[in-house]
């Protein structure tokens, strides 16, 4: 608790994304209740839920500031029992990020060492609020040259992988059931005639199932923990994807979703689009600049 305190009195100024962003400029709905809620709501409920997915635009500056405002409110009620699952970085650079939390490595080092995104700054609060508190952060991700592989020639072909490749996806055979995930894939993608085969929607499943795997994996050995993961909005919209596939692996562990989207239909929400897509939505300013 100690560690937090001075955090928040003394060195959160250095790593919060710039400013604080007005509530004016983002709206957070229940999509149960179908009415306006807050950050400090979710976290009220947070004490049911063992994980909590936020779906992003990757590149809405107003959904990393929510994220890190969601995630610090964790930290400061469950100061040694919260936990960061990331998208952002792959399963084989776990013992890099390790190492820079534990202060082995520069942070530089993080950086091209576990292969951060472009846009590592944007979740650079979150990973250095996690440091500074000695909490966990999971690379949930499996490793691109995989899921590439997986891409150009169907799941079956990690069985050539070693133990140790295989140690950094979720276990195979890897469910890539039919049925509402993948008819919204296809026509995310464009139809049937632009996905080319079945391969590039089998890598979509190896991801969604690495990342809920990774978080299985962690519940069972952190019991109490609350976890917060990051990823694009399609791998838990209509708790599809990652979701789905948490709760194959974990059939008991408690789910809440965010799904956050720039739109101009701010302050009257299309609900008949957006009341099955997560427990809650945050609709943001469209007005506001992107991230590069």
């Amino acid at each position: 608790m100690k560690s937090l305190l001075i955090l928040l009195l003394i060195g959160l100024p250095s790593i919060v994304l710039g400013q604080d962003i007005s509530p004016s400029h983002y709206k957070i709905y229940s999509t149960t209740e179908q009415k306006l809620v807050t950050i400090k709501n979710i976290i009220d409920q947070s004490n049911k839920i063992d994980v909590l997915f936020f779906g992003e635009e990757h590149n809405d500056s107003t959904a990393h500031f929510l994220e890190f405002t969601l995630f610090k409110g964790l930290v400061e009620k469950y100061p040694n029992q919260a936990a960061l699952s990331m998208e952002m970085f792959q399963t084989d650079c776990q013992l890099v990020l390790n190492e820079y939390l534990s202060g082995l490595i520069r942070e530089k080092n993080l950086l091209t060492d576990a292969r951060a995104w472009p846009n590592y700054k944007d979740y650079r609060p979150m990973v250095e609020l996690a440091r500074l508190n000695h909490l966990p952060v999971m690379a949930a991700n499996a490793p691109s040259r995989y899921t590439n592989m997986v891409t150009r020639n169907g799941l079956a072909s990690l069985q050539q992988l070693s133990a140790q490749a295989k140690s950094y996806l979720a276990p195979l055979p890897i469910d890539t059931a039919t049925g509402a995930y993948y008819d919204k894939f296809v026509k995310i993608m464009g139809g049937h005639e632009a996905m080319a085969g079945m391969q590039i929607y089998q890598s979509q499943n190896l991801w969604d199932a690495t990342m809920a795997w990774s978080i299985a994996q962690f519940l069972k050995i952190h019991s109490g923990f609350k976890v917060l993961q990051l990823n694009g909005g399609f791998h838990s919209e209509e708790k599809l994807g990652a979701v789905a596939q948490l709760k194959k692996y974990a059939p008991k562990a408690r789910v809440l979703t965010i799904a956050s989207y720039s739109g101009d239909n701010f302050d009257n929400p299309d609900w008949a689009k957006f009341k099955t897509l997560a427990d809650y939505i945050i609709l943001t300013d469209t007005k506001l600049p992107k991230d590069q």
